[in-house]
Parts: structure tokens; C-alpha cells; sequence
């Protein structure tokens, strides 16, 4: 097999004009059928041309697909910064059908990032902020501000 894909590559660099198509001499006497050149018979050449046909295709198709989910991503991280548009990202997503979806782990996270956020909008995360305030720094103020006061009251009020 691996001879078989040997030749057949070489075959394909010949026939580019990279290894002197014009010089080929096939030890079959000099056939110029390409599957004959290969040991297959015609039919079995056929499927096999049309086997790495397809398998090329689903690559391209699932590299597309990956490319669109990052454009995805990106134009999702670009309306959440609010960050200019890019019409390459959109045009990435518009030829893979306009059917794409942000990757399942990636979605998780954006969602998890949407829940943050709301929770620090709310009431609750309000209080939550105000629990996470340096306690210390509130007390040196309230401290400072009573003691002026009282210094204050003593100099205006001589009872005191």
C-alpha cells in the first residue's frame, strides 16, 4: 500500500510537470493508463480517485466549520467589547451557511461570563461588593470623621 501511494504521488508530480512527464517510461510497455501504471484495475482507480475526492472535501468542509466558529467567537467578543465590526469574520460565517454556533465548551464559558455579569448588576451583587470593601480603610474613616467632630464640639461648647 505504501508503495502503492508512492507511485501514486510521484505519478501526481510528474504529471505537474515537476519530474519530466515527457521522459516516463511505465514498466508495463509503455501503457499510458494511469491506474495501469499503478497495478489497479480501472474501476478500482476510479473509486479510489473518488474516495480522496470525497475525503478532501469533508476536510475542507470541517476546516470551514472551524473557521467559522472562530469567527464566530470573535464577532461575539467584539459585540460584547463593543469593539468595530470586521466584515472578513462575517463573511466567514456567511459561507458556512449562517448555521454557526459558538463550540459547546466555549459557550459554557461565555454563559458562565453572562451569569457573572448579571450577578454583579443586581442588588445581590451590590451587597456582595460592599462585603468585598476594605473593612479596615472604612473604619480608619469613620474613625477620623468622629474624632474631628468631637474636637470639633470641644472647641465650640466649653462645658466639655
Amino acid at each position: 500500500m505504501a508503495f502503492l501511494m508512492k507511485s501514486m504521488i510521484s505519478n501526481q508530480v510528474k504529471n505537474l510537470g515537476f519530474g519530466g512527464g515527457s521522459e516516463e517510461k511505465s514498466d508495463e510497455g509503455g501503457t499510458s493508463d494511469p491506474a495501469a501504471a499503478q497495478g489497479m484495475t480501472r474501476e478500482e482507480y476510479e473509486e479510489y480517485q473518488k474516495q480522496v475526492i470525497e475525503e478532501k472535501m469533508e476536510r475542507d468542509a470541517a476546516f470551514a466549520q472551524k473557521k467559522a466558529e472562530r469567527a464566530c467567537l470573535r464577532v461575539h467578543l467584539r459585540e460584547k467589547y463593543r469593539l468595530p465590526k470586521s466584515e472578513m469574520d462575517e463573511n466567514q460565517i456567511q459561507m458556512a451557511g449562517d448555521d454557526v454556533d459558538l463550540p459547546e465548551d466555549l459557550r459554557k464559558m461565555v454563559n458562565e461570563d453572562q451569569e457573572e455579569e448579571e450577578d454583579k448588576d443586581s442588588i445581590l451583587g451590590q451587597l456582595q461588593n460592599l462585603q468585598n470593601m476594605d473593612l479596615d480603610t472604612i473604619k480608619e474613616k469613620a474613625q477620623a470623621t468622629f474624632t474631628e467632630i468631637k474636637q470639633s464640639a470641644e472647641q465650640k461648647c466649653s462645658v466639655m
